[in-house]
């Protein structure tokens, strides 16, 4: 069978693919991915084919769009969101994935969930899609409460063709969690399926090792690492934002060696680098504080590692929730936390037993789902 994935200009939707693909390969299918090539082909395989599409024709428009988006927060972030990204994405998107839908003759389109012209395309050519939920936020509803924002929501997605009931796949909708992190899972529908972080796991729940198969080109320093050791990584677009956080971070982790992923000014503790091979280094640290990113957060806990958690908009605080909720972080506040605070919260995480218990328990969910082996059975049974 042949699958094209459907993809948007961001690594973190972009990196959940390349696990599920490789499996899909190993089964004898073939496999390709539609998107931006300057942004997604450095993360592909060397050898995957991918369907261009035309570069942004609008950069400076791009720019104000990514230079307001560091500062906005709550409705004015999901306004911007969806009016100034992801509805004019679609937009620009869906001519190159018709054309990518002609050409290549998919099977099943494989639709990141941000990646609306994969949906509006398979729509119009009656094509069986899957969504991936690459973060569990939309699945979980956080506009139940919000019916004004909810019905705004609706009505964008009525004007790019999606029905009121929304832009996830009708036929399979691939969750990267579990219940162990989302919460019960009966009361969504059932083609929803979830096989946790898009990973390989070998070995048995309790002490499986997570394998993703990404290419990870960053060069570091792995001989000075000291344990205990704390990965700090606030997300490859809101470090033009963190410049306050990073100096609380500076100030408050002082006993224990630390990796920032950033750029700035750093005690003699710290490792900073612009960017890190994150899951080459997940196995040799223990404590992560991060902005509550769907992947960083999972990818952490997939490593059985508690976390501190700052979420800064978007989806972060209900993925934030989900982690306080299971036992296996503390979450404080971005732009209000002060030294000590954050000193303590890193203590705490590193030295009371039950944050990584609780972490591991995650971490032996996430191994019983299967990750990237259990999406690709679901693909192919589609």
């Amino acid at each position: 069978m042949k699958f094209l994935f459907v993809v948007p200009p961001l690594v973190g939707h972009v990196n959940p693919t390349i696990s599920v693909a490789a499996a899909l390969r190993a089964r004898g299918h073939r496999v390709a991915w539609v998107g931006h090539p300057d942004p997604v082909r450095p993360l592909l395989p060397a050898d995957a084919l991918l369907f261009a599409l035309p570069p942004d024709t609008d950069p400076a428009r791009s720019r104000a769009v990514a230079a307001a988006a560091r500062t906005a927060r709550g409705a004015a972030a999901l306004k911007l969101l969806w009016e100034d990204f992801l509805v004019p994405l679609a937009h620009q998107m869906r001519p190159g994935v018709d054309a990518a839908v002609r050409e290549f003759a998919p099977d099943v389109l494989v639709v990141d969930q941000q990646a609306l012209a994969g949906g509006m395309v398979a729509r119009e050519r009656e094509i069986r899609w899957a969504t991936f939920a690459t973060t569990s936020a939309d699945i979980i509803d956080p506009l139940a409460t919000l019916p004004q924002v909810k019905r705004w929501r609706g009505n964008l997605l009525s004007g790019l063709g999606f029905p009121a009931s929304g832009e996830l796949s009708p036929h399979l909708v691939v969750v990267f969690s579990t219940p162990a992190l989302i919460g019960p899972v009966d009361r969504y529908p059932g083609h929803f399926s979830f096989v946790g972080p898009s990973f390989g796991w070998s070995g048995r729940s309790d002490s499986a090792v997570p394998g993703s198969g990404r290419v990870e080109t960053s060069s570091f320093p792995f001989a000075e690492l000291r344990r205990p050791c704390v990965l700090v990584s606030m997300g490859t677009v809101n470090t033009a934002a963190c410049d306050r956080f990073y100096a609380v971070v500076t100030a408050a982790i002082r006993r224990v060696q630390v990796v920032l992923v950033g750029d700035v000014a750093a005690p003699k503790n710290f490792i900073v680098r612009p960017h890190v091979p994150q899951l080459a280094l997940l196995p040799r640290v223990d404590a992560v504080v991060c902005h509550g990113g769907h992947n960083t957060t999972c990818e952490a806990l997939a490593h059985g590692i508690p976390l501190v958690l700052a979420p800064i908009k978007d989806d972060q605080p209900f993925i934030a929730d989900q982690v306080i909720a299971a036992g296996a972080g503390i979450r404080v506040k971005f732009g209000r936390v002060q030294p000590d605070g954050l000193a303590t919260a890193v203590d705490r995480v590193l030295t009371e037993p039950a944050f990584r218990a609780a972490a591991h328990r995650v971490r032996s969910s996430f191994a019983d789902a299967g990750g990237a082996a259990a999406a690709a059975s679901a693909l192919e049974a589609l």
